[in-house]
């Protein structure tokens, strides 16, 4: 019996230097671990595609022993007691105790410049750290992520080895090692580090990272006998482990393994990027099962199936952010496609979970799927043929042009992100209902989903998707006010989203975020949110709530925006939201689409610029696209 599965077989993501958090896949440098999600940390930096965890020292955690050595009034056994216990559990080295005060305090310095995602300080102010106490441990392994950060690989490799030489019972530099040798798809030494942090501290966390490794390796049984060990501790935000376990079952026929691991995911992250595989795959092995006993006297012999298939804060993120629409730098997580194509893109389940994985859901193809609107003084052009466009890629005209189409023919897939922090409170209410007409009027019940999220702190789902846009109005409906404010996550997270959703056809994916722009709580950045929409291919329009002179939360709208192809509105008033959601439904399906094969393409991961020119009876028009991708980088093979 054919099965019909679609089951996304997971694979490792070649990891890009370009955000510190990118380094902790899997699990959290033990050095930070708490045992929550990243998202459940307002003080911590970002998580991204290839971030469940943080990939910096948590503060209150890490810094802990200097606390212990200043309350001097303790007694020396409640303080020796309190040292054994950090050391114990993984969070500070033995050595860590001698470092002195002057090292302590430039280390503390530095942890506040990395947690204000400013990497390139935080480096001068380890270095001196650890010129003044060479042994200190815990500013070894951050002098490490800080070196990642600046795209400095090998010195990082150097500085979490220093760390592993100096403890040999520290978990955390065997960790962070083997992190880095998934990120290159070398399994053998990331399952070997790996498995070394795990014996001094078998965590969930490590765990976790450890099962992919073995996935990595092919070792699926021994997969299989890992997830269980994660099951059994507090795992929140790490069913993604359950995902791999049923692609190891899966591997190796063991269908009731996958049938049993498939349940566990989705009750554990019903919501999930990959729910929607999960939930089809599931279906057809218990369609299976109940056939078989329906037959008894003819059972089904078992069958292989398909391949798994604050101001400052914000003037900071706009510095960061500006000036790297083309940078020539390489891109060591792009697809092939510029992320224009959910089919090429690899994308990993939502930010709210804890356990991040990337995926990939077909072979590699230098093809580039581009959307772009059209306008004439503000006004739609939706007339245009192929010959009224002209493309250059990296200043070239494409190879081939493979299709030239109205959006309006392709299925939308949307994503309406609502900010519920506090700072909207005043106009929330309206702000629902007027999304809520939205939705309803752009729709088509036949061909189009959506889905709604809330984001305060956290991003939460309040309806997945769904083409009935009566769900989705219960889904705003849903929404509740409070709280701060992580923009940049939850766009991050609206854009796997999007992307991870399994489609048999092209698709536009398009992201609506209604917010004042202000973010004090993201732990990914304004940076990487911006290539997060590049990779995936998702299209950002935002709308902002505020009203008044334009501000700097103005300007990371309109950021957000416009590198992605889309556009910021701003309707000034709350009674001006009606018409400006108007507007932009308009925008979005006046749209065109086309693909295309660019010319001279080399997957070296480099910046590749993208321009259109329309013209039409002799006048030129206003074109909104984004402005390039990152090829994908080609790897060679283990």
């Amino acid at each position: 019996m054919d099965l019909g599965l679609v089951f996304v077989e997971p694979v490792r993501l070649i990891l890009s230097s370009k955000s510190l958090t990118r380094l902790l896949a899997c699990v959290v440098t033990l050095t930070a671990c708490r045992g929550i999600s990243a998202q459940q940390q307002p003080n911590l930096q970002s998580p991204n595609l290839m971030d469940p965890f943080i990939s910096q020292l948590d503060l209150a955690a890490q810094l802990s022993f200097d606390e212990m050595k200043r309350q001097e009034k303790k007694s020396s056994e409640q303080r020796r007691a309190r040292y054994k216990q950090l050391i114990d559990s993984g969070v500070i080295s033995a050595l860590d105790l001698d470092a002195s005060n002057k090292a302590v305090a430039e280390y503390n310095r530095a942890i506040s410049l990395m947690n204000a995602q400013n990497s390139k300080e935080a480096i001068k102010h380890l270095q001196k750290a650890l010129k003044d106490c060479p042994t200190f441990v815990s500013a070894h392994v951050s002098l490490g992520l800080s070196y990642f950060d600046q795209d400095d690989t090998g010195r990082a490799v150097s500085e979490f080895e220093a760390a592993a030489k100096l403890d040999d019972r520290f978990p955390g530099s065997f960790l962070n090692l083997g992190l880095l040798a998934l990120s290159r798809e070398d399994f053998a030494t990331a399952q070997s580090d790996l498995e070394k942090a795990s014996s001094i501290s078998p965590t969930a966390k490590v765990l976790s990272a450890l099962a992919d490794a073995q996935y990595g390796n092919h070792q699926y049984k021994q997969v299989l006998e890992t997830t269980p060990r994660v099951h059994a501790l507090e795992h929140k935000g790490m069913a993604s482990v359950h995902y791999v376990a049923a692609s190891a079952a899966m591997a190796l026929n063991d269908l009731e393994a996958m049938e049993r691991e498939l349940g566990i995911f989705l009750s554990e992250e019903p919501t999930s990027a990959f729910a929607p595989f999960a939930r089809q795959d599931l279906a057809a092995l218990i369609h299976k099962r109940t056939v078989q006993a329906a037959d008894a006297s003819k059972p089904q012999p078992s069958q292989g199936s398909q391949p798994l298939a604050d101001t400052e804060r914000l003037q900071a993120e706009l510095s960061g952010a500006a000036g790297d629409e083309s940078d020539g730098g390489s891109c060591d997580d792009c697809d092939p496609e510029g992320g224009s194509s959910v089919a090429a893109s690899r994308v990993a389940l939502g930010l709210s979970s804890v356990a991040i994985r990337p995926w990939t859901l077909r072979k590699n193809v230098e093809e580039v799927a581009l959307f772009f609107a059209v306008s004439n003084h503000g006004h739609a052009v939706n007339d245009l043929q192929p010959s009224d466009i002209h493309i250059r890629d990296n200043n070239k005209p494409p190879k081939k042009v493979l299709q030239f189409t109205s959006q309006s023919k392709l299925p939308l897939r949307l994503a309406l992100v609502v900010d519920t922090s506090g700072s909207v409170r005043d106009r929330f209410s309206f702000e629902k209902r007027a999304a809520a007409k939205f939705v309803e009027k752009i729709l088509n019940s036949t061909s189009d989903l959506g889905y709604v999220a809330g984001f305060g702190v956290e991003t939460t789902v309040t309806q997945d998707f769904s083409s009935d846009s009566g769900e989705l109005r219960k889904g705003i409906e849903k929404l509740t006010n409070g709280g701060g404010t992580a923009l940049f996550d939850a766009v991050s997270s609206a854009c796997w989203k999007l992307a991870a959703y399994p489609e048999s056809e092209r698709v536009a994916r398009v992201l609506v975020v209604l917010s004042d722009g202000n973010d004090n709580s993201s732990h990914t950045s304004l940076k990487r949110s911006i290539r997060v929409a590049e990779e995936t291919g998702a299209t950002i329009y935002t709308i902002s709530t505020s009203s008044g002179d334009k501000t700097v939360a103005d300007k990371v709208l309109e950021l957000l925006a416009e590198r992605s192809g889309g556009e910021a509105m701003f309707p000034g008033y709350i009674r001006n939201l009606d018409s400006t959601f108007d507007r932009l439904r308009d925008v979005i399906r006046n749209r065109y689409f086309v693909a295309y094969r660019p010319a001279d393409f080399q997957p070296n991961g480099s910046y590749r610029t993208i321009s259109v020119i329309a013209d039409k009876d002799g006048k030129r028009l206003q074109v909104r696209t984004r402005k390039g991708y990152h090829a994908r980088l080609e790897t060679s093979p283990n």
